[in-house]
């Protein structure tokens, strides 16, 4: 462990020594890794820290070793460190995140200090039943409706990791000629929507930490946060926790669902609900679409590429 870290860390927490017990992860591309540490004679047991080394990024699995990634990796720990010092105490019980503790850089190094979700949220899945997807569907609406016309300062403009802007290199790999020459638009009419928030920007299914008995979650993972139609983050978490039968089966159920919840979490305030719920259910397609446009020129051979969403596609270009 880095002695000036340590001894940052030994500070802030009050405690006589620390360990690394284990290590949670490695970071994406070889950026760094996340510890749970081990605190003796604290105000608190054990703390996860997020280390981020941005002078290694030499291992992305796909080969998009670029420039452009390494500055898109380096905008996103900054982004992330930004939003826990000043965004993060927005949320509330219903949008659980880990609290954040301290953050300590040095040179190419930086750390992340964060409360040890595992005390209350210790189960992580792979594959959700349909009460536990709407158990995220619920985190969502209520983040969603925490940030509703905030202006993402120090965030991503545009939020999540597969922005059309951040990503040139993956659309120029596409070679489906029609989303190709569309995918500007699409992003344009997302992007234009009346109704804007801050999405998390990667709500996959192992974002998400459950409680023992599955009917609470809190979220981790805010890099690609940012503004942005809500709707963006639903439709990619559907993705990430259901096959394209089963999406194609809930849609309608798990929409309604998410509606009802951020209604609820938004109905002591003044905004014309129905007119939302219009604005991003429309755009749902789009948003699907939009995705797909990333995976369609980064791996065009992965699952999700079914034909739930091939189905998005054409849907969405026969309305343009």
């Amino acid at each position: 462990m880095n002695p000036n870290f340590k001894k940052y860390l030994l500070t802030i927490s009050e405690a006589s020594e620390c360990n690394e017990i284990e290590v949670i992860q490695s970071l994406w591309s070889g950026y760094g890794k996340i510890s749970r540490i081990e605190l003796l004679e604290p105000l608190i047991k054990t703390v996860v820290v997020k280390h981020i080394s941005l002078n290694q990024y030499s291992e992305h699995p796909r080969g998009w070793n670029t420039d452009i990634s390494h500055a898109r990796k380096v905008k996103s720990y900054e982004v992330e460190t930004h939003w826990y010092k000043y965004w993060a105490d927005r949320c509330t019980a219903a949008s659980k995140i880990p609290q954040f503790l301290g953050s300590f850089s040095e040179g190419g190094d930086q750390w992340i200090v964060l409360e040890d979700l595992d005390t209350k949220f210790p189960s992580r899945k792979g594959q959700l039943d349909l009460s536990e997807v709407k158990v995220c569907l619920r985190w969502l609406a209520h983040f969603h409706s925490k940030f509703l016309h905030s202006q993402p300062k120090g965030l991503w403009k545009v939020g999540t990791y597969w922005h059309l802007e951040t990503r040139p290199d993956e659309w120029n790999q596409i070679e489906h000629i029609k989303l190709k020459a569309a995918a500007h638009q699409i992003d344009e009419k997302l992007n234009n929507c009346k109704y804007q928030t801050s999405v998390h920007g990667d709500a996959k299914v192992a974002n998400f930490c459950f409680s023992d008995d599955g009917k609470e979650v809190a979220a981790v993972d805010f890099q690609y946060v940012g503004g942005g139609c809500g709707i963006k983050d639903v439709a990619y978490f559907l993705g990430s926790c259901m096959s394209g039968g089963e999406c194609e089966k809930y849609e309608n159920e798990l929409l309604d669902y998410y509606f009802k919840e951020l209604k609820k979490s938004l109905e002591s305030s003044d905004v014309d609900l129905i007119e939302l719920e219009q604005e991003w259910r429309y755009l749902y397609p789009f948003a699907c679409t939009d995705f797909m446009r990333f995976l369609l020129g980064w791996m065009p051979s992965h699952q999700k590429i079914n034909d739930y969403n091939m189905k998005m596609i054409d849907e969405v270009l026969g309305s343009l």
